[in-house]
């Protein structure tokens, strides 16, 4: 960015600064651009949403408020419009969409809408509901009950899901997402067609990808935690992760032999299995693209190596800790 003072380029700089919200203070990192000449600083509007997404993210976290693309899901599930949920709720009309959208809700509100992820809790707000005539409450009443019925025959599978990716709440360790085991398959399946790496290289494939995001955006794609061992960073279970995968016939996975006798495993895609692109936002799209564009001719030891100059790693390798994406923002390698 050029400054409007001298016209010359400006250097983006970061540093902690606090900032408040609804009387609370967060700590972030805070991006701007700086003037050398004049001493002036100047922020852009992707800079303002960087700075501003950092303290809603701690906001959120604190008080435990879901993220927009979690109030996106729990309407989606029932099959309404933003408007009725309102309604089920008692919000003003418009208040759900707004919330969808990014609007942070109140404590109490959140609580609601955390509420009615349950169907049965769910079920007992559409009775209350003074707006709805019998017919409307029956329907809507039997959707839910479907999913809850739903969710018992697929008990065992979502604990699995759970204990792969962990069912922790969203936080800074996740990229402020929640673990989407559907999304982080796709990227898996993304990577395989694109590139067809080896194992060790499609860790590192998926953290970039992951952390990149969160560089510009303040989230994660997957919401996976990842740690910081002696080959780089990885996905937290990755090796189960991945048998589990190439068990449900997402991707195949073959056994390499090198002629001085090592093992490589290596990621194929499956003939009939399509990615699914309808998972993903435009953004989320174009940094998969980026990352594979970056390293599509990076060798696995090349690519351990420049994760290696990565802070991310250099912090947390010591004692294998599972990795901030603060340190997003000091990504150097892409």
């Amino acid at each position: 960015m050029k400054s409007p003072i001298t016209g010359k380029e400006m250097k983006l700089t970061k540093e902690r600064r606090s900032m408040d919200f609804r009387k609370e203070s967060f700590e972030i990192v805070f991006h701007y651009y700086k003037c050398e000449d004049s001493g002036e600083q100047f922020t852009t509007t992707s800079l303002d949403e960087v700075n501003m997404n950092q303290v809603y993210n701690q906001y959120r976290d604190k008080f435990n408020i879901p993220f927009p693309d979690e109030i996106i899901r729990i309407r989606e599930k029932y099959g309404l419009s933003a408007a009725k949920m309102s309604e089920i709720l008692g919000f003003g009309t418009n208040s759900y969409r707004q919330y969808e959208a990014g609007e942070m809700p109140s404590v109490a509100n959140a609580k609601l809408i955390q509420m009615v992820d349950d169907p049965k809790k769910f079920m007992d707000m559409v009775e209350l509901c003074g707006t709805f005539d019998q017919n409307t409450k029956t329907k809507l009443i039997h959707k839910a009950q479907l999913l809850a019925d739903e969710k018992k025959r697929n008990i065992f599978n979502l604990n699995f899901k759970e204990y792969l990716l962990g069912n922790h709440l969203a936080d800074i360790y996740s990229g402020y997402r929640n673990p989407n085991f559907e999304k982080f398959t796709e990227m898996v399946v993304y990577f395989s067609k694109k590139l067809s790496p080896f194992k060790t290289k499609m860790n590192k494939l998926l953290f970039y990808a992951d952390f990149l995001m969160f560089k510009q955006s303040c989230f994660s794609i997957s919401g996976v935690r990842y740690k910081a061992i002696n080959m780089g960073p990885v996905p937290n279970n990755f090796q189960s992760i991945f048998e589990y995968l190439s068990n449900k016939n997402e991707i195949e996975i073959l056994t390499i032999e090198f002629p001085d006798g090592h093992i490589g495993e290596q990621f194929k895609a499956k003939k009939n299995r399509e990615f699914n692109v309808d998972l993903f936002t435009e953004i989320e799209l174009k940094t998969l693209e980026k990352v594979s564009s970056v390293f599509k001719e990076t060798s696995t030891s090349d690519i351990i190596k420049l994760s290696h100059l990565e802070e991310a790693w250099k912090s947390n390798e010591k004692e294998k800790k599972v990795i901030s994406y603060e340190y997003a923002f000091e990504l150097n390698q892409i």
